[in-house]
């Protein structure tokens, strides 16, 4: 429905329901669940994001709400190609992470990691810029939980190498 919105006015509205949106989720103490995705390039660069109504002028991976969909991997896999335009190969669920907020309500993030060959691309409705990034030299600017994940990442694919973490 959204999407038949002029991209300004549909900016305007995320930029002005998220705020709402968090202060009912904390007042219902809710644990909203979503995903995140880790799509790695050719050159084993991350795409990171930043979103036009939350956080803009930070980077975060792709990713959004599970909703009724119980399939952390469908979830990712939808949700990179909606905000991106990126296939998702080989994705992989490797991760749960329950993460309380100052607001009152739960974060739960199911991590699913994969691959890309596609350039992404911006709407201009829900994001402003969409990039890859090499792990050694992500932005400053890069949320938290991003730095977090990408920690769990590289401790899961040294378990699944037969390494220590």
């Amino acid at each position: 429905m959204f999407h038949r919105l002029p991209a300004p006015v549909h900016r305007w509205l995320l930029r002005t329901a998220q705020p709402v949106r968090l202060r009912v989720w904390g007042l219902l103490r809710l644990k909203v669940r979503g995903a995140s995705v880790l799509a790695f390039d050719p050159q084993g660069r991350v795409l990171l994001v930043r979103h036009s109504y939350h956080r803009p002028d930070w980077w975060m991976l792709p990713g959004g709400g599970m909703g009724r969909d119980r399939d952390p991997v469908r979830v990712a896999t939808r949700e990179l190609r909606e905000e991106t335009g990126c296939r998702l190969d080989g994705p992989a669920w490797f991760a749960t992470h329950p993460m309380p907020t100052a607001q009152g309500w739960t974060n739960v993030t199911e991590l699913v990691a994969g691959t890309t060959a596609d350039a992404p691309r911006v709407d201009g409705r829900e994001l402003r810029e969409a990039r890859f990034f090499a792990l050694d030299a992500l932005p400053e600017r890069t949320c938290e939980g991003p730095l977090y994940y990408i920690g769990l990442w590289q401790a899961w694919m040294a378990g699944q190498n037969g390494n220590s973490a």
